[in-house]
C-alpha cells in the first residue's frame, strides 16, 4: 500500500448533503459572530455616552478597537460568511493591516483617556483585574503588531525564520491576544461602572456575548493552521 495516506476516522467522510449543511452552518456561525461584534460595540458605545466625561471615551475606544475592528480583522479571512469574501488575498491582507493599525491607534487613545480620567479623579492605576488584564492586552497587541511587521517585511529584515513559521507564530500569537482581549472585556462587566449601569439579564448577556466571537475566531485559526495528520500504511 502507498505510504503517507491521509487517514479519516470517519470512514469515507460526509456526503454532498452533509457538506452543504456544514457549509451553511459555518456561514451562519460567522455571520452571527459579525452581528455579535457589531451589537456589543454599539451597545457599549451607547452605555458609555461618549463626551459626557473623560472616562466615557475609554469604553468607547476600547470596544471599537477590540470588539469590532480586531474581530473583523480576523474574520475577513474566513471563507464563509465574511462581507469581504469578494476581496483577493492581497486585498484582505491590506485590509487586515488597516484594521489592526486602527486597533493600535484606538487602544492607545483609550489608554490615554483612562489614565487621564483616573489621574484627574486621583484614583490609583492598575487597581483591578480589568486594568491589569487591559495592560497585558495592550502589551500583547504591540508584540503582535511587531510580529506582523516581521511577516510582511521578512526579506527586508533578513530574518532567519522561514516565512511559513513566522505566519504560524503570527496567527498563534494573534489568537492569544484576541482571547486575552476577550477576557479583559468580560472582566470589565465586573467593574463598578458597568455593574452600576447594567443590571439583570442584560448584564448576563454582556458577560456571555463576547465569548461567542472568540469561539468562532479560535475555530477559524485552528482549522487554518492545524496540520493534518497522516498515517503511513
Amino acid at each position: 500500500m502507498p505510504g503517507d495516506v491521509e487517514y479519516s476516522p470517519l470512514g469515507d467522510g460526509p456526503g454532498p448533503r452533509d457538506d452543504w449543511l456544514n457549509s451553511w452552518l459555518r456561514r451562519a456561525a460567522v455571520l452571527a459572530a459579525h452581528a455579535t461584534a457589531v451589537g456589543c460595540t454599539l451597545s457599549l458605545a451607547l452605555l458609555a455616552r461618549p463626551g459626557t466625561s473623560l472616562f466615557s471615551w475609554h469604553p468607547m475606544c476600547m470596544s471599537v478597537a477590540y470588539c469590532l475592528l480586531m474581530t473583523e480583522g480576523i474574520l475577513l479571512f474566513s471563507a464563509e460568511g465574511s462581507p469581504f469574501c469578494f476581496k483577493s488575498r492581497k486585498g484582505k491582507v491590506r485590509l487586515h493591516w488597516f484594521f489592526q493599525t486602527l486597533v493600535l491607534i484606538l487602544a492607545a487613545t483609550g489608554l490615554g483617556f483612562i489614565v487621564g480620567s483616573r489621574t484627574v479623579s486621583e484614583l490609583p492605576h492598575l487597581a483591578s483585574w480589568h486594568s491589569l488584564l487591559g495592560a497585558a492586552t495592550l502589551a500583547a497587541t504591540g508584540l503582535q503588531a511587531a510580529c506582523g511587521v516581521a511577516v510582511v517585511f521578512h526579506k527586508q529584515l533578513r530574518l532567519s525564520f522561514p516565512p511559513a513559521r513566522l505566519k504560524l507564530y503570527h496567527a498563534t500569537w494573534g489568537l492569544l491576544v484576541y482571547l486575552l482581549a476577550t477576557v479583559t472585556v468580560v472582566a470589565a462587566t465586573f467593574s463598578d461602572w458597568f455593574q452600576a449601569t447594567v443590571k439583570g439579564w442584560a448584564w448576563w448577556a454582556f458577560l456571555l456575548l463576547p465569548l461567542y466571537p472568540a469561539l468562532v475566531v479560535m475555530n477559524q485559526i485552528i482549522n487554518a493552521y492545524l496540520p493534518r495528520k497522516k498515517i503511513s500504511s
